[in-house]
């Protein structure tokens, strides 16, 4: 097995529960690991023996554009979306994060962590 890991993919969104929040748009960040076997990819230097990050970061980048009112669902929808398009993803672990949160304080970010497996 093997751990492909995607760090700070960012993006400018427009999650939340605030009706502002639906208009200004905020900045996000997105870290996703997912488990997969990198053996036949290490022995063939082959793009199609592994699990192409692009396509990953794609997945990633068009679910954030969808409107979420919670982090836990656009991350849930990043999870169902990578299981249902690349078959060899046994594991993913996805954070979210809206920074620079309108909550009142002087607070870098607001990070949600999911984590799931294959069934």
């Amino acid at each position: 097995m093997g751990t492909i890991k995607l760090k700070n993919i960012r993006t400018f969104s427009y999650h939340g529960c605030l009706e502002e929040e639906s208009k200004i748009g905020s900045d996000y960040s997105v870290d996703l690991e997912i488990k997969t076997d990198l053996r036949k990819s290490s022995a063939s230097d082959d793009l199609k023996d592994t699990v192409d990050y692009v396509l990953l970061n794609r997945i990633v980048v068009e679910e954030m554009a969808i409107r979420s009112h919670l982090l836990e669902h656009v991350a849930h929808r990043i999870i169902i979306r990578i299981f249902k398009e690349i078959a060899a993803v046994s594991r993913i672990v996805v954070g979210v994060s809206k920074l620079n949160p309108p909550i009142g304080g002087d607070v870098e970010a607001v990070t949600i962590v999911m984590e799931e497996y294959r069934n």
